[in-house]
């Protein structure tokens, strides 16, 4: 049997935080920022792609959002935190002085906005034609029909990939350690190495995790319930 002693989190670990317990609760913002601001940033940047991606009768810009997705979805995002990190500001100066939070976010931001603008791709497309022609009907434009038709249809179609998409920006928000962002695998990484109970901390950091995503699963089902089209089915046609 282990030996846990939970009683870790109440000891004094010498540094600015009372308690390795705040200490925890603050990696924890750390986790919910990083995320957070990357999700703002994969949403708005994958709602243009993956809207781009559907536009035939501009290749151009078809091309442009095929050739972001297959880039951003295929490297690792260790490899394109270490690029934002090393790489970036070594070809642009004025970035130098850049905050790791705020390229760990550019990095993580722009991997999930692959995978989001996919995921708006499908939906759209999976609206039938229909739609568009209900919207040029009523004198909408293009923009106005993407605007007023068929993105607020897609948004409410592709909302259980996105809770996915949510979820797993939280968890790949742990890569962030990388780069020295206090967040909660560094928090392990750092405490398990001061106090030897790598059980309990990592137990910790685990059930913290799984609050975080149990958390969003319910908040997304929610919004899901509410925004729900009534009587609609996915048939393109």
């Amino acid at each position: 049997m282990f030996n846990l002693d939970w009683r870790v989190f109440l000891e004094d670990p010498g540094g600015r935080f009372p308690t390795y317990w705040q200490w925890l609760l603050n990696a924890w913002g750390w986790t919910a920022a990083v995320a957070g601001a990357a999700l703002v940033l994969a949403l708005a940047l994958g709602l243009v792609i993956g809207t781009l991606r559907t536009l035939p009768k501009y290749p151009v810009l078809v091309w442009f959002g095929d050739a972001w997705v297959e880039i951003f979805r295929n490297i690792p995002i260790l490899v394109q935190v270490f690029i934002w990190y090393h790489v970036v500001p070594a070809l642009v100066p004025p970035l130098r002085s850049t905050p790791s939070f705020v390229l760990v976010v550019c990095a993580l931001g722009l991997f999930t906005s692959a995978r989001i603008a996919e995921q708006v791709r499908a939906g759209i497309e999976s609206l039938s034609w229909g739609q568009r022609l209900a919207g040029q009907a009523l004198g909408f434009t293009m923009p106005q029909t993407y605007r007023f038709v068929l993105l607020p249809m897609a948004l409410r179609i592709i909302i259980p990939p996105l809770t996915s998409e949510t979820m797993n920006i939280v968890k790949n928000s742990s890569v962030a350690f990388a780069v020295s962002i206090p967040e909660l695998t560094m928090f392990a990484m750092q405490v398990q190495e001061e106090t030897s109970r790598g059980i309990e901390v990592y137990l910790a950091v685990t059930v913290l995790y799984i609050v975080t995503a149990l958390a969003i699963n319910r908040v997304m089902a929610v919004i899901e319930e509410r925004t729900r089209i009534p009587g609609y089915v996915g048939n393109r046609g």
